[in-house]
């Protein structure tokens, strides 16, 4: 099965909902589907290479987490060319098309060359849209912004979030010996680790969290607004 075939049959077929009697989006399956924690290994910190095992036991197993990487990556490759992260989340404000992106490369006088990406609308339904470019810095810190002026639960991977937050934490104080207060996260956790997903994040990982959000994005003479 795809992801989006994955979902199809969750919500459809299985009427599978999470414990606040609520439907798993596209975004939390693949992001399940990725996580390394379930067959027992984690990364501290991400992106570190730093990997430990965990003294919980797994519930699947290490080769089948490698074919189901195996399929997603096949996936991927056989239906796009290349990895934008904030394609295919947001739609223009100004004609309803969808948003697209190119990368543009820049030689410096010192001999290095610079990459750029850039968003704009796709034109689908109006080719003379005039929805103009925006670099992708800029959008993520529009989008940063964002985050602060939405309802947590408008974030539908608020728990997947919280239960990271939770685990970094519980690792600090069982394996490095940091000493701290009674574990708590707050509001203000969740939304700074959104905000270091989309500075610091893979492209996978800003995709999974704006396609988690559970209202549209409109990008509009380059202000990005949300749309209830």
């Amino acid at each position: 099965m795809s992801g989006k075939r994955l979902y199809i049959w969750l919500k459809d077929e299985v009427k599978f909902k999470t414990k606040n009697g609520k439907f798993l989006s596209l975004g939390n399956i693949y992001l399940t589907l990725r996580t390394t924690f379930y067959y027992g290994s984690f990364e501290y910190p991400r992106g570190s290479g730093k990997w430990y095992q965990g003294k919980h036991t797994p519930i699947i197993t290490k080769e089948l987490f490698d074919r189901v990487q195996e399929q997603i990556s096949e996936h991927i490759i056989t239906n796009q060319s290349k990895e934008f992260a904030f394609t295919k989340v947001m739609t223009c404000g100004l004609c309803g098309s969808g948003i697209t992106a190119d990368e543009k490369f820049k030689k410096q006088k010192n001999g290095n060359v610079h990459r750029y990406i850039y968003y704009t609308c796709c034109k689908s339904a109006d080719k003379h849209c005039k929805g103009g470019y925006l670099r992708e810095e800029d959008l993520v810190e529009k989008l940063t912004e964002l985050i602060d002026t939405i309802h947590l639960d408008e974030i539908g991977m608020k728990e997947k979030i919280k239960t990271e937050i939770e685990r970094h934490k519980q690792f600090n104080v069982g394996i490095l010996g940091i000493k701290g207060e009674t574990i708590k996260v707050a509001d203000v956790d969740i939304r700074n680790y959104a905000k270091h997903v989309l500075r610091n994040g893979t492209t996978f990982e800003k995709r999974e969290l704006i396609g988690c959000l559970k209202s549209k994005i409109i990008l509009s003479n380059k202000q990005v607004n949300i749309v209830l």
